[in-house]
């Protein structure tokens, strides 16, 4: 009886050694170990490693675009460098009327033809830091940062407002999408104009960018619906975002739809990381206090027409308040969802270590008439993935996974991928994955997700060497 129990006993470490201890970890996804095969033999497959892709654009991505000979630009792109350790290579000076809020579409195309000239390889996005001008007018008007993304084309705005208030615009590429090299996979290098119009207004915008980054706030987001219909039109996004965050990120949905109009504003509110809602005047803003890192919107025509918005609430408003990034258009939109940011995306792609222009960004389906304004590389959620052999099983940790999306980790055998483990993405909850080694024989591992380019289509996003 002895002998059987000692058999039983090497049969049931034998079978968890060939397991690999199973999958899944704290973040609730799914983790399903395959057949490592390796039968108790060790080899250089069990040795192999990869690393997982770093979230968010890093300094050395990004271009600060100044305006040569204005004073508040220089000072600003300088004090931009020497607060985000941006190389002094990716400062790029141009020649640039400063003195109108308008350039015209002709005088544009070459002003962008010498930045795209002069720009290092490798950079991913820009940020241009003169006050004006901040808008591209042809048949239509572009917001400046939309222009310097796509070009300036019709397109991307609406030449006939007379007779098609509410026509669509074209789509950006980068609308939910999973590039961390937007230029490289996308061909758009996305742009955000730092919006301060004093040299002490930037430097208190930079410095709440740079005490945002890796904070991880619990929250808070506020998303309100107001008594302006044609305004809130985003409440059917903002209503069940709040069950969706349940335990990872504190959201609340305001329904002040009824009245009275005197509650259509937050007052006295303390924490907020994101504030979005629907009116032409947003009331109150001096009593807030933001995150540093914080979002914050409206959906109304003219905010992005600076300096004064057509009397309406100018995204500046909100940076003066306090946020750290803000969107709005720069001539009428109408009300289209897709011409304004969608909290369900924004807050996704933040909450996964997305700096705040690619959150941005990705959450506008149609920016061609907005505006993008802020300090771009503010990264609260910055996430730094690691993948290691821990007690003999590859620990898998990061917060970056898409929502619903699988991932597996593949190793390469004789010609053939086979996968050891697949994981799910949940929103709100980080990975802390496990996964058997691969066989002894094994040459190569992956990391298969969602495509940079299409998230629709798989694509490996790292490979061991």
């Amino acid at each position: 009886m002895r002998h059987l129990n000692r058999a039983f006993a090497l049969l049931v470490l034998s079978c968890l050694a060939a397991c690999g201890g199973g999958g899944g970890g704290a973040s609730g996804s799914v983790g399903t170990g395959g057949d490592s095969g390796s039968g108790g033999a060790t080899g250089p497959g069990q040795t192999l490693t990869l690393m997982l892709p770093a979230s968010g654009l890093a300094p050395a991505d990004l271009a600060v675009v100044v305006a040569e000979g204005d004073a508040l630009s220089e000072a600003v792109g300088a004090a931009y460098l020497a607060a985000r350790g941006v190389p002094a290579a990716n400062l790029v000076r141009v020649r640039v009327n400063t003195a109108n809020d308008v350039i015209s579409a002709a005088d544009f195309a070459l002003l962008k033809a010498d930045i795209d000239a002069r720009l290092p390889a490798g950079v991913q996005a820009t940020l241009l830091t003169w006050a004006a001008p901040s808008r591209v007018f042809g048949t239509c008007s572009m917001g400046i940062t939309s222009a310097m993304a796509f070009g300036y084309d019709a397109r991307w705005c609406n030449p006939a407002p007379t007779t098609n208030t509410c026509a669509a615009t074209a789509v950006s590429p980068l609308y939910d999408s999973e590039s961390r090299r937007p230029q490289a996979d996308l061909q758009v290098r996305p742009s955000m104009l730092l919006g301060a119009r004093t040299v002490a207004a930037a430097q208190a915008l930079i410095s709440r960018g740079v005490a945002a980054d890796a904070t991880r706030p619990g929250g808070d987001a506020w998303l309100v619906r107001t008594t302006d219909a044609d305004r809130s039109v985003r409440w059917t996004d903002f209503a069940g975002l709040p069950t969706a965050w349940s335990g990872a990120l504190t959201v609340n949905y305001l329904d002040n739809s009824s009245g009275p109009a005197t509650g259509n504003s937050l007052s006295g509110r303390s924490g907020l990381l994101f504030y979005l809602t629907g009116l032409a005047t947003v009331d109150q803003l001096a009593t807030l206090q933001f995150r540093p890192g914080a979002l914050a919107d409206t959906l109304t025509s003219f905010s992005g027409l600076l300096p004064s918005a057509n009397g309406q609430t100018p995204v500046t408003a909100f940076l003066d308040a306090g946020a750290t990034a803000s969107y709005g258009t720069v001539e009428e939109p109408c009300n289209p969802l897709q011409k304004f940011s969608r909290a369900s995306v924004l807050i996704d792609h933040y909450w996964r270590g997305a700096t705040a222009i690619e959150a941005y960004w990705r959450a506008v389906q149609w920016p061609g008439q907005g505006l993008f304004v802020g300090e771009p590389l503010a990264q609260p959620f910055r996430d730094t993935p690691s993948f290691a052999i821990v007690n003999g099983e590859y620990q898998i940790k990061t917060r970056q996974l898409r929502p619903g999306s699988r991932y597996t980790l593949e190793y390469l055998q004789g010609g053939s991928w086979t996968a050891l483990a697949s994981f799910t993405g949940v929103r709100g909850q980080p990975l802390d994955g496990r996964a058997p080694l691969p066989p002894a024989a094994a040459t190569q591992i992956r990391w298969v997700g969602p495509c940079p380019s299409n998230a629709a289509n798989r694509c490996t996003l790292a490979q061991s060497t």
